[in-house]
């Protein structure tokens, strides 16, 4: 279970929730231009854009649930079970990719959405997974930039690439009953509503509070019912053209679909819940970010690390919570 979001405001923002019953080893890492990309089938790329996300690192590669290169592209991979489906062979003339190589292939190569387009007609994404211990994971994929966001799913039927002109992406089922499905809140709004209940001067009504244009907003946390809510707020959003504000507002959005815990539980009695939430300004190379046990901001630049270098760099993130004292 999983959301993200693609929103601009003076600069381009792309953020995510990413929501497990347990964290994966998770951290910030921004892989330099010279760090050796070393592809199952596809050779290796020693020069690329630098990129920054977070990720695990397994036996020194960088397994990214969602990154941003220093071009400004996008791209988050969210959970697809059951829909997902891989290749177990590379069809002809085309490029074999696996699911944990898609984002370093594509921010390492694109500056745009459009040139991740061409990419994708390229390849054909394969089953094949990390290690033994880390299996191939059931992925869709939201790629977005300033401009145009884009939804990657790889099926049974083969690889279809979607416009995703909401910037909203959540997991099952496949993206085009999505959008179809948001059809049936078309008569919502945040404005002040008019009563069309039958014959007004008979029986007029009005609103006892605020919000009442909105009801039949879903609020569970089901993926539909997460891809209309934050597709509706994201739509209806209000936000200044500063980093403060463009960073809070995105933060808001996405706690409007966040898990708390004991909110969701799986079929094997574990609990479902937001382990990190984190926005990154792709026009700047930074990225913030928050998690379930601390609900402070902390920020991490890009542009401040040396990205010629050959060493990925990691920085931990900040789990325990930190409160200000202001007495």
């Amino acid at each position: 279970m999983c959301t993200s979001i693609a929103m601009k405001t003076k600069d381009f923002y792309f953020g995510r929730t990413l929501d497990l019953e347990c964290g994966f080893g998770e951290k910030v890492v921004i892989t330099p231009r010279n760090y050796p990309f070393f592809f199952r089938e596809a050779g290796v790329m020693l020069n690329h854009y630098a990129m920054i996300g977070i990720s695990s690192v397994s036996d020194g590669y960088p397994l990214y649930a969602e990154a941003a290169n220093e071009k400004g592209l996008c791209i988050a991979g969210l959970n697809f079970p059951d829909n997902a489906h891989y290749s177990e062979t590379c069809k002809k003339n085309k490029e074999a990719i696996a699911p944990f190589e898609l984002i370093p292939r594509i921010l390492g190569s694109c500056c745009t959405v459009a040139e991740a387009e061409k990419v994708i007609e390229m390849i054909d994404i394969i089953s094949i997974p990390f290690s033994s211990s880390l299996p191939v994971s059931p992925l869709h994929w939201h790629i977005a930039d300033s401009e145009r966001s884009i939804t990657l799913e790889a099926v049974e039927s083969g690889i279809n690439v979607y416009d995703n002109p909401v910037g909203v992406l959540t997991n099952n089922p496949v993206f085009h009953f999505q959008m179809t499905n948001l059809s049936q809140y078309l008569n919502l709004t945040a404005e002040y509503p008019k009563d069309r209940f039958g014959n007004n001067s008979v029986c007029p009504l009005s609103p006892f509070g605020q919000g009442f244009g909105a009801i039949g907003l879903p609020g569970d946390n089901s993926p539909a019912s997460r891809f209309v809510r934050t597709a509706f707020y994201k739509n209806n959003s209000v936000c200044g053209d500063t980093e403060a504000s463009s960073v809070t507002q995105l933060f808001h959005l996405l706690d409007s679909v966040s898990i708390v815990r004991g909110s969701v539980l799986t079929p094997d009695g574990k609990y479902d819940q937001t382990i990190y939430s984190c926005c990154i300004n792709a026009s700047q190379g930074t990225l913030y970010y928050k998690t379930y046990e601390n609900s402070r901001i902390t920020a991490v630049m890009m542009k401040s690390e040396d990205l010629n270098q050959k060493k990925i760099i990691e920085y931990p993130l900040r789990t325990e919570q930190d409160f200000f004292m202001q007495n």
